[in-house]
Parts: C-alpha cells; structure tokens; sequence
C-alpha cells in the first residue's frame, strides 16, 4: 500500500484534522451515534412506510416484500462489507497523520463501489426469477417479487455507493453528515412512494414495482448529495496510480466482511424457505415484524457502525485505553437498549403489525416473534460491536468465524430443529438462542484480542 510523505505539499486536501484521538470518548460516540441513529431511523421508517403501502395492496404483495428481503439483504452485505474494509484502512491512516493517502483511498473505495454495484444489478436483474422460485413464491407472489427485484437491481450501484459514501465520511472524521444525507434520502422514498404504488397525481399506478423505483430514486438522490459533500471537504483524490494496492488493502477486510455479511442472507434464505412451508402469511408477518424489530436493531447497528472508525482512529494512533473505554460504553449501551427493546416490543409490536396488514394468522405469528427475538437483541448488538473492533483493527477473521457460527454452523442447525419440533415458534426460538451465545462468546473474543494486541 502507498504511504504519503510526511511533508505534504500546499496542495494535498487536507481531511479533518482532528478526528477521534482527542476529546472525550462518550462525546464522539453519542455524536457519531446520534447521526447514524438519525439516518438509519429514517432508512428503516421508509422500509416500514413501504410496508404500510404494500399492505394496503394486500397480503401477497407484502409476502412478496418477504421474499425479496433476503436478497437486498445481499446487497447490503457487499456494501457494508467494501465499506468496512475501507472505513479500517482510511481511519487507521488518519490516526497515523496518513491525511494524502487517506484522499487517495477514499477516491478508490468509490471506484470499486461501483465496480461491485454494476456486476450485483446485472447478475440480481438476469436471475431474479430463479431465485425467487427457489425461495417457495408462487403464481401471484412470484410475480410481484420478479417485477419489484427487477426495478430494485437498477438502483444496486447507487445503493453500494451510498452506503459506503456514509462510511468513508465517518472514517474521515465527519460525524453529522452521513446521517443527514440517509434522512434526506428516506424522506424522498417515503414520500414518493405512495405516489408511485398508487399513481397519485397522474402518475401510472406501478403497485410493487413503484415501490423499487422510489428507492432506486432516493438512493441516486443520496449518491448526488454525497458526491457534493466529498468534493466540497477535498475528500478525493483523482488519481488512479496505485489503485489496485488500494483495492488489495480495502479488500483485506473487506473479503471476509462481505463474506461474514453473506452469512446472515444465507440464514434467512433458509429461515424464508422454512416459514414458507407455514403458508405465505407466515413469511408475511415475519417480514413485517422483522422489520418493526429492525427500527430497534438499526440503533444497535448504529452504536457498532460508530465504533468502527472511532476505534480505527484511535488504534493508528495507538491509544488503547480510549479503544478500552469506547468498547465498555458500546457493551453496556447494547445491553440497555436490549432490554427497552423487549418492553416495548411485547406491549406494542402486535398492535403495529395489525395497522399495516390485520390478518389474524400475520398478527398472532408477529405477536409470537415479538415474545422470543427481541431478548436477544443486546446480545446481537455485542456481536456487532466485536465485529466492528475487530474489522477496525485490521483483524477481520474473527468476524467471519463469528458470523459463520450464527448464521450456518450454529443457526441454521437449530432453525431446522426448532422448526421440526415446534414449527415457526421453533425458528424464532432458535434465532434467539443463536443471539445470546455468539453475543457472550464475541465479547470474549474481542477482549482478549485488544489486551493481547494492545500488550495489556
């Protein structure tokens, strides 16, 4: 990988020179949290309004939102995972004093989110249909699922530079506007939405299909807003020398995040298969309740995304004790936010769910998913925090144990299990059991780690 010199020139782009390795540890989190809380909200009320709308068109285009969520989810991992792979060696080159090569990286990490996005919608548009009968839809379902995954593919490149747009801000050192942009961004798909679905305003009524193109809309929205806001902080540098060291280094960690984020798709492409054989309002509710239980989890994620570049920075600079603290922090919030989740979720989960689809089966199977899941959710959140440490510090194998144990070793096992003995109460059961050892045993994990790295 290129070093910068450390005499850069009066024309080298300066990157936010202050970044994490000063000022108070909970300050920097709460603001890098609050930000990412703030976009991913905002992301996940747009997937719930989307759900609302399908709803209102009826069950089976809300079953076949459930079908295609395993394969966006898909996506999600490639993006997460370029993004993780960058975000550690762009925030360790900032901590380093690295600022030119840092410039130089996250011009590179664009390139290669584009790259990655074009060969994803082209192969997810060609295949859409057998992948999707292979999931269980049929007739009518299967239809609506092709037409939506079809439209959803175009945007899969803007997708991929949005996510890891957001990433490459917060390794720089940008806490407010990732955050700001994802908000700007799920307000367009919300509010286009209903008038793509259903043609308001003399648009033609598209049904599932107009669903993808408000989100192919407010992802290409983001991707402009993003590209404004690189330029304007001099936080690229249009130079293509060296870009396939680049992408060996991004790649490094990249490799294994993407394939630790293909795990959980893989686990839920079994878990679909699994509640499809219930009936279609099972693979109905769990993706409502799934995605209700996400506005919970994307708080969690928040917490384990911000620590990503907090500690990135902080290990290149070699500050241990701040990497310490920040990690004590994250745990103790999961654990909290675990444990409001649950209330909540039992007292008002149902209710939410009856408000976008009222069938009795899709209620009283979300009601059941929202007793078992939810206790398990700070312990999923203690995963992705040792996830992130370890991505961070440039040790991305642990993750990619971690992630294959949940999702194929260890979960997928237990899915099949619980669901021979107890049927979908199994499943749910066995996603939360999954949850609650692999969150001890990543802690642990992670501890040990740090003390042996930092030689405490």
């Amino acid at each position: 990988m290129q070093r910068s010199s450390p005499h850069q020139s009066p024309a080298t782009p300066e990157i936010n020179a202050g970044g994490f390795t000063e000022g108070k540890v909970g300050g920097h989190l709460v603001r890098l949290g609050s930000f990412m809380a703030m976009g991913t909200l905002t992301m996940n009320v747009a997937q719930l309004a989307e759900a609302v709308y399908l709803g209102m068109l009826g069950t089976e285009a809300l079953a076949a939102m459930g079908f295609a969520f395993p394969l966006t989810i898909t996506l999600f991992a490639f993006a997460g995972g370029i993004g993780s792979g960058a975000s550690s060696v762009i925030a360790r080159a900032m901590g380093a004093g690295e600022r030119a090569q840092a410039s130089i990286l996250v011009t590179h990490a664009q390139i290669l989110s584009v790259v990655v996005g074009v060969v994803l919608a082209v192969t997810g548009y060609a295949y859409a249909y057998e992948i999707v009968s292979t999931l269980g839809a049929q007739d009518l379902v299967l239809e609506l699922t092709v037409d939506y995954l079809r439209v959803y593919m175009i945007g899969v490149p803007f997708f991929l530079l949005s996510i890891v747009g957001s990433t490459l801000l917060r390794a720089t050192g940008s806490a407010a506007s990732p955050g700001v942009v994802m908000t700007v961004g799920s307000v367009i798909q919300i509010a286009l939405g209903p008038v793509l679905i259903f043609g308001w305003f003399g648009f033609p009524e598209l049904g599932s299909a107009g669903a993808a193109w408000a989100y192919v809309i407010s992802r290409v929205s983001s991707v402009a807003l993003y590209a404004v806001l690189l330029a304007n902080a001099k936080l690229m540098t249009w130079q293509l020398k060296g870009i396939g060291q680049s992408w060996v280094a991004i790649m490094h960690v990249g490799a294994p995040a993407i394939a630790s984020g293909l795990v959980m798709p893989i686990s839920m492409l079994v878990i679909t298969r699994l509640l499809a054989n219930h009936g279609h309002e099972v693979v109905a509710a769990y993706n409502v309740a799934s995605r209700v239980e996400t506005i919970a989890h994307m708080i969690l994620w928040s917490c384990s995304s911000s620590a990503e570049p907090f500690i990135g920075q902080n290990w290149g600079a070699r500050q241990y004790d701040r990497v310490r603290r920040a990690l004590f922090l994250c745990h103790s919030f999961c654990l909290a936010w675990g444990a409001v989740t649950f209330l909540f979720m039992v007292a008002f989960g149902a209710s939410l769910v009856s408000l976008i689809d009222d069938n009795q089966q899709v209620v009283a199977t979300a009601e059941t998913f929202f007793l078992i899941i939810p206790l398990s959710i700070g312990f999923m959140g203690m995963m992705q925090v040792a996830n992130s440490s370890f991505n961070a510090r440039g040790l991305p194998r642990p993750a990619l144990v971690i992630s294959l144990l949940r999702g194929v070793i260890l979960g997928i096992p237990l899915a099949v299990l619980g669901d021979m003995l107890w049927g979908y109460t199994g499943v749910f059961a066995a996603t939360a059991i999954t949850n609650v050892l692999l969150g001890l045993l990543a802690w642990q994990w992670n501890r040990r780690s740090v003390e042996r790295q930092a030689g405490g």
